[in-house]
C-alpha cells in the first residue's frame, strides 16, 4: 500500500511552498488509494514557535487535506534511543560526549533513482562526514528520527523538496545499517520567485492562513499550488480537488523549478469568486471580510454587482465600503453645485430604479459637461467602483438624498 507523509517542524508556520509539498503528498496518496500521514517533527525543542503546530493543523483542515494518522516525534523518544543502541551494538555508531555519532563507511557510492524526472543520483561516502544521530539531551537529530519513523510508519514514498537531496545518502546509509529497505524518493524542485531566486516573503512566501485572511479561497489556492510544478496534461488549468486526485502522477512533475506568480493566483481566485453561487459568496463574505456589518439583505444586493469585479474577498470591502460607512467627502464649489442638481433630479424620481437614476445622471452630465467619475466622487468618495446607478438604487432614495444634502450644507 502507498503510504506517504508530511513532516513539518513547528519551528515556524509553513509557507505556501511547504503546503504545496503537502498537497502533492495528499494527491499521490489518494490517487493510489493510499494513506496520508502527518508527523510533527518537534525534536528541536529550543526553536519551536508558539502556535506553529496549531497552524499546521489549521492549514490542512481548512484546505480539506485530511490526514489518516498523526504522530509527534517528542512522544517517541524511547524508539529513537533503542534504534541508536542497535547501531552502537553493531559498531555502526559510537558514543561521543553523551551523544551518539553515526560512522559513515568509506569507499562507497550511494545511489538511487529519483521519481521526479526518473533521475539517477549518486554520492560518494568519502565526501560525507560522520554525523550525530542522538544528542546528549536524549533527543534525536533529524536524520535518525526521520529514518526510524519512516520505517516504523511503513512509508512507501518520500515526497519532499529537493533541498533534502543532500541528506538522502545519510538516510540510505542508516537504512542499510538497520538492514531495512528504504522508501522510494521523489524530490520536488524548489519554488522560485519571479526573479528566479528562492521564494521569499517579498515574493509571496506566506502561510496559506495569511492568504485566507487576505481574501483568497481554498479552491483557488489548491488549484494554484497543484500547478506549481505539476502538469496534468493538455491546456486545462481549472481543476477541482477530485480532478487533481484522478490525474495526479509524479511522472508529470516538472524537473525545472516552478515560478511563483501572485498575478496567476489572483486570476485563479477571481475565477472561483465569479463561479461561486451568490448565496455561498454572501455567507463567506459575512464570515471572513471585516467591517461589512451583518446586514444580510444589503450584502445580498451588493454581491452580484461586486462579484465580477473582485479578485479577492477583501476587495468587496473596498468596492462596497460606502454602503456600510459614511464616506469622508470634501467637495469643491462646482461639485456642490452639481450635488444640488442631483438632489433636485433624484427628488423628482417616482420609480426609484437604476434606469430612472441613470437618466437623471445623464441629464446632469450633459448639462454640466462632466463625466461619470465626477458623479462617482460626489456619491461615494471614489472615482470608480461598482456600477453607479445600481449602487444608488441599493443605497436607497432617502439615504442618497440625505448624503447629498449633508455635502451641500
Amino acid at each position: 500500500m502507498v503510504r506517504v507523509r508530511i513532516a513539518p517542524s513547528p519551528t515556524g508556520i509553513p509557507h505556501i511552498g511547504n503546503t504545496r509539498t503537502a498537497l502533492f503528498n495528499y494527491l499521490f496518496a489518494k490517487h493510489n488509494k493510499g494513506k496520508f500521514i502527518l508527523r510533527i517533527e518537534d525534536t528541536d525543542q529550543k526553536r519551536i514557535v508558539p502556535g506553529a503546530e496549531e497552524a499546521i493543523y489549521e492549514i490542512l483542515e481548512w484546505l480539506g487535506l485530511h490526514v489518516d494518522a498523526k504522530f509527534k516525534q517528542s512522544e517517541r523518544l524511547d524508539i529513537y534511543k533503542q534504534a541508536s543502541q542497535i547501531l552502537l551494538k553493531d559498531k555502526n555508531a559510537r558514543m561521543e560526549e553523551g551523544a551518539v555519532r553515526f560512522l559513515v563507511p568509506k569507499g562507497r557510492v550511494i545511489k538511487w533513482t529519483d521519481m521526479v524526472g526518473n533521475k539517477n543520483i549518486s554520492f560518494k561516502s568519502d565526501d560525507i562526514e560522520d554525523f550525530i544521530i542522538l544528542k546528549s539531551d536524549g533527543f534525536p537529530t533529524y536524520h535518525l528520527a526521520n529514518v526510524v519513523d519512516d520505517h516504523s510508519m511503513q512509508i512507501s514514498h518520500i515526497i519532499r523538496g529537493d533541498e533534502w537531496i543532500s541528506s538522502t545518502p545519510k538516510h540510505i546509509l542508516l537504512y542499510e545499517s538497520f538492514d531495512w529497505k528504504h522508501p522510494v524518493f521523489a524530490h520536488l524542485p524548489v519554488i522560485l520567485g519571479p526573479d528566479k531566486t528562492k521564494l521569499s516573503k517579498r515574493h509571496g512566501a506566506k502561510s496559506v492562513l495569511d492568504y485566507r485572511n487576505e481574501g483568497f479561497l481554498k479552491e483557488a489556492l489548491l488549484n494554484f499550488m497543484a500547478l506549481l510544478g505539476w502538469n496534468p496534461g493538455g491546456d486545462k488549468e481549472i481543476l477541482s480537488i477530485n480532478e487533481m486526485i484522478n490525474l495526479f502522477d509524479l511522472k508529470h512533475v516538472n524537473t525545472n523549478p516552478p515560478i511563483f506568480s501572485i498575478d496567476k493566483l489572483l486570476w485563479f481566485n477571481g475565477y472561483y469568486i465569479r463561479k461561486m453561487p451568490v448565496h455561498k459568496l454572501v455567507s463567506i463574505i459575512k464570515d471572513q471580510v471585516a467591517d461589512v456589518g451583518n446586514n444580510n439583505k444589503l450584502i445580498k444586493k451588493i454581491v452580484p454587482l461586486a462579484q465580477t469585479r473582485m479578485r479577492t474577498l477583501n476587495e468587496f470591502k473596498e468596492l462596497a465600503n460606502h454602503f456600510f460607512k459614511e464616506p469622508d467627502i470634501t467637495l469643491t464649489q462646482k461639485e456642490k453645485t452639481i450635488a444640488e442638481k442631483l438632489i433636485k433630479q433624484f427628488s423628482a424620481i417616482e420609480q426609484w430604479n437604476n434606469g430612472t437614476i441613470l437618466d437623471s445622471i445623464k441629464n446632469i452630465m450633459a448639462s454640466e459637461n462632466i463625466r461619470m467619475p465626477v458623479i462617482y466622487k460626489i456619491i461615494t468618495g471614489c472615482d470608480t467602483g461598482l456600477p453607479l446607478p445600481e449602487s444608488i438604487e441599493i443605497l436607497g432614495k432617502e439615504k442618497t438624498l440625505e448624503r447629498l444634502r449633508r455635502l451641500t450644507t
